[in-house]
């Protein structure tokens, strides 16, 4: 009986999240990439790329939704104060503000970066995990925002995309970034491709 009703639970509280999900695509089709959340499965592939044995350092995400692919990052090991989460969405902000206290939730657009990490400015993140629909937005915004990412990574560190198109949202030799294609997940609705950008050298 006890499992029946945690997998009762747990069944609801996806449901209540993909309507979330869904609700905040409907009110802003170019804000949010896709019709569900992304999945688990998918959240912890590009969670993989951060590193927790580095107890000091920022881990920046953008586009976080209801939350999926930060907690995969928690779960990683990395500490909520070492989380800055941008999310341009004020209904998910909210709630992402009540289920993980303690992340630095930001409300505001990553293509205004200076402006939403003021608070941490000279400050180095060790990587970027990255779900904005890339792909909603012209070329040369996308490479000037990845541009912008690598100049708070070190060297070498990534920033992982997830896309739902077969191609790299950002071409490569258009800029000092490397191109690398990290993964694509057929268990995400709809299969999702990941995609890793850094500048050369030691990671």
């Amino acid at each position: 009986m006890g499992k029946g009703l945690h997998l009762g639970k747990a069944l609801a509280e996806r449901f209540d999240e993909e309507l979330r999900f869904f609700r905040g695509w409907m009110e802003k089709p170019k804000a949010v990439g896709s019709i569900v959340p992304t999945s688990s499965v998918t959240a912890r592939r590009m969670a993989s790329i951060v590193r927790p044995e580095r107890q000091d350092d920022l881990v920046l995400e953008l586009g976080p939704g209801t939350g999926v692919i930060t907690r995969a990052i928690l779960e990683r090991g990395i500490r909520p104060g070492n989380l800055v989460s941008i999310e341009y969405s004020s209904d998910f902000v909210k709630r992402l503000r009540e289920d993980f206290p303690g992340v630095n939730v930001v409300h505001g657009s990553a293509f205004e970066l200076d402006t939403v990490l003021a608070p941490w400015r000279g400050r180095t993140f060790d990587s970027v995990v990255s779900a904005i629909p890339l792909l909603n937005f012209p070329m040369e915004q996308r490479i000037a925002l990845v541009e912008r990412l690598l100049d708070i990574l070190p060297t070498g560190r990534p920033i992982v995309q997830i896309t739902y198109g077969a191609l790299s949202p950002l071409p490569a030799g258009r800029g000092t970034y490397t191109v690398e294609r990290f993964d694509f997940v057929m268990r995400n609705i709809p299969p999702a491709h990941l995609w890793l950008y850094r500048r050369p050298g030691d990671a």
